[in-house]
């Protein structure tokens, strides 16, 4: 755990930036559901929502480059991100392998070993009761 401590800025930032890349779903929505789910889903509903969902992961990222810089807000910057990290998870494996063949599937292993190290960082650093 003291790696994960030592070094979580730069975990923070790697996996800030990673989870930036997602801007792509906002900028083009169908291309990015095609990569990540290779599928796609139609109308101007879809394109809203998909945008929206690029724009959230993307402000997730953002807050974990901001909480590297900024250990006052460090914890809940890993809460939030990685239980969102841990719901994108648990709704993509819902569907059984449908999805795994795809970018979703490198995604669901990249975000484990995320979630592993926030949790291990996170449960190092927690408070001590007096």
């Amino acid at each position: 755990m003291s790696f994960v401590a030592g070094n979580i800025k730069w975990i923070m930032l790697m996996s800030g930036a990673l989870t930036c890349t997602m801007v792509y779903a906002v900028v083009a929505p169908q291309a990015a559901l095609r990569s990540t789910f290779g599928e796609t889903l139609e109308g101007p509903l879809a394109e809203i929502v998909v945008r929206n969902w690029g724009a959230l992961i993307t402000l997730v990222g953002t807050m974990l480059i901001y909480g590297a810089f900024n250990p006052q807000v460090r914890s809940l910057a890993l809460t939030v991100a990685g239980a969102s990290k841990l719901v994108f998870i648990a709704l993509v494996l819902s569907h059984g392998g449908r999805y795994l063949g795809h970018q979703a599937g490198i995604a669901i292993a990249i975000d484990l070993v995320w979630v592993a190290l926030f949790a291990c960082y996170l449960l190092g650093v927690r408070p001590t009761e007096a």
